[in-house]
């Protein structure tokens, strides 16, 4: 017991140790400060540039930065599609894989432009390696680089900045950042003994005499980026519970830093934009707290194990259902909590057997999503919490909300109140029509209160843009693959655009000039309250169908039933 929460305290320590150096690097990347790269990659921006008829320092207006994001996502996404449709006849493709059926291909797609990497699909007996690296392997940079440029984007206008040129944050988002870490982690992981090869498919006989064959491929790199994008896609169906993708400690330590580096560092990079790193510090801790009480939750759930098994035959012994042995209980239950807390979606062991505790607290990550976040996306959510927080305590206080200098108002609030409002109608509509037909549209495999859990996440998983799901679910097929598009589409894109123009406002307003009576927002009070805020807003507006799924399924385990 003791070594697996030490290994869960040492973890958190390394992510506290380079969150400040890896924001400042962003910070200096995408403030144009000079940089250690600046030799080597400032020559190919210059090109791309060129090639794309953009000049860096052409500022974009929240409508511009929008209709930029959405021109070159739906180019991407009709490119991939096309690659995925034909890889038959593209190279690296030894097995001879075909396309696959029409909406298995589209909701593959959108799932991987969304930045979700949610599978309908066996990954090594669906796609070719050509499939795998050139095209899901070039979404799971250009994804999480339009969320790294749309946060960045969120944070300029806050600060009074102009929103700056997403072609722009596009490209030193990927030379910059996600490609020079992925080349160091891929190398890394190599090391550790993921495979890296474009040889066909491994014959070997068995002790029994039978044949097994083993799929393989360029492994390392794709699961490198997979991670550090918070994109989630496996190489592999089982993921990172596989042991080409995550064969030892050493790997599963590598890709957990780079789920939550990213998503962590935004957060003091915040602050270096904003002239103001105790308040970065301070949200950083209350979402560090948060993190840590629901990593707790989910380790003691899996610790105790399951009472109806641990009673029936007198043991007392952790919940291994579903988990890989070299990573037992304490790994699996900190990966689960982080894979939903940074939008990854990646997975060592299989959600569905977690225990009640562990589906509430990854549940939890996916409706309120800010408990680190997405790829960008996440840390403007935060900052949309701490905006309401400020209209609500200046209501309360009787003071002019303020925000940074800048006057919170009408447009403001409607637009963090779609941001907020969206998740949960892409959730729970879907959800109940789904459940009101168990077996021609739901395919509940398991009946009760864990059944409605693996149809809330799926949607919520979606939604949210990250991909895990509860695998008893059969979402193979026409129903989830189309309805799913929906969530997928609507949780990435309704946000961005509410968050760009939020930000494009922001950035035209004229500074107010501080007073005694301005509400501090980097005091521990402040940020305690915005805590509150969040908790309380996401518990009333999913507390049913926690209440009905994990919450009850637990009163039932614990009762012996």
């Amino acid at each position: 017991m003791g070594q697996g929460f030490l290994q869960i305290g040492l973890t958190l320590c390394i992510v506290i140790a380079i969150t400040p150096l890896l924001g400042r690097y962003i910070a200096r990347v995408f403030l144009g400060e000079r940089t250690l790269l600046d030799f080597l990659m400032n020559p190919i921006e210059r090109s791309m540039y060129v090639l794309a008829g953009v000049r860096r320092k052409d500022d974009m207006t929240g409508s511009q930065y929008i209709r930029s994001v959405l021109y070159s996502n739906l180019i991407m996404g009709i490119s991939v599609y096309l690659l995925l449709y034909f890889q038959r006849v593209l190279p690296w493709n030894p097995n001879g894989f075909g396309a696959p059926s029409w909406d298995v291909l589209l909701h593959t797609t959108i799932s991987f432009v969304t930045n979700t990497d949610q599978q309908h699909y066996a990954s090594e007996t669906t796609l070719s390696y050509f499939s795998q690296v050139a095209a899901l392997g070039f979404l799971m940079f250009t994804s999480a680089a339009t969320g790294l440029a749309v946060g960045i984007a969120f944070i300029r206008g806050l600060s009074g900045r102009k929103l700056g040129n997403f072609y722009v944050d596009l490209v030193r988002g990927i030379t910059r950042i996600l490609l020079p870490i992925s080349i160091i982690g891929a190398i890394a992981l190599l090391v550790a003994g993921v495979p890296q090869t474009l040889a066909n498919t491994l014959d070997v006989r068995t002790l029994e005499g039978g044949m097994q064959y083993l799929a393989r491929g360029p492994v390392a790199s794709f699961e490198m980026i997979k991670l550090l994008g918070e994109n989630g896609g496996g190489f592999f169906s089982v993921n990172s519970a596989h042991p080409f993708e995550n064969p030892n400690g050493a790997s599963n330590l590598i890709e957990m830093i780079a789920m939550i580096s990213i998503p962590a560092a935004l957060i003091y990079t915040y602050g270096i934009f904003v002239n103001n790193i105790k308040q970065a510090w301070l949200l950083f801790w209350m979402v560090f707290v948060i993190f840590v009480v629901l990593v707790g939750v989910t380790a003691v759930g899996e610790l105790q194990g399951n009472p109806l098994v641990n009673n029936a035959f007198g043991l007392e012994q952790p919940n291994l259902e579903g988990k890989e042995l070299r990573f037992g209980w304490a790994q699996t239950a900190f990966w689960a909590v982080m894979t939903t807390a940074t939008m990854s979606g990646a997975v060592n062991g299989m959600h569905d057997s977690l225990m009640p505790q562990g589906i509430f607290s990854t549940l939890f990550n996916l409706f309120i999503q800010v408990i680190w976040g997405g790829q960008g996306t996440g840390t403007a959510y935060l900052f949309i919490y701490l905006i309401l927080t400020v209209f609500l305590t200046g209501l309360m206080a009787g003071r002019t909300p303020e925000f940074l200098g800048r006057k919170i108002e009408k447009r403001e609030i409607v637009l963090a109140s779609v941001v907020l409002l969206i998740h949960p109608i892409l959730v729970l509509i879907p959800s109940a029509i789904a459940l009101a037909y168990p077996i021609s549209l739901s395919g509940i495999s398991n009946s009760g209160y864990h059944g409605i859990s693996q149809v809330v996440y799926e949607y919520a998983s979606a939604a949210a843009n990250n991909g895990s799901g509860l695998e008893g679910l059969r979402d193979n097929t026409l129903w989830w693959n189309l309805s799913t598009i929906v969530s997928l589409i609507g949780g990435r894109y309704i946000p961005i655009i509410a968050i760009l123009l939020l930000a494009d406002g922001m950035s035209r307003k004229q500074p107010v000039p501080e007073t005694p009576a301005t509400l501090r927002t980097d005091s521990l009070v402040f940020i305690g309250i915005t805590a509150g805020v969040t908790l309380v807003l996401g518990v009333l507006t999913f507390f049913p169908v926690l209440a009905l799924g994990p919450i009850a399924e637990g009163l039932k385990l614990a009762s012996g039933s």
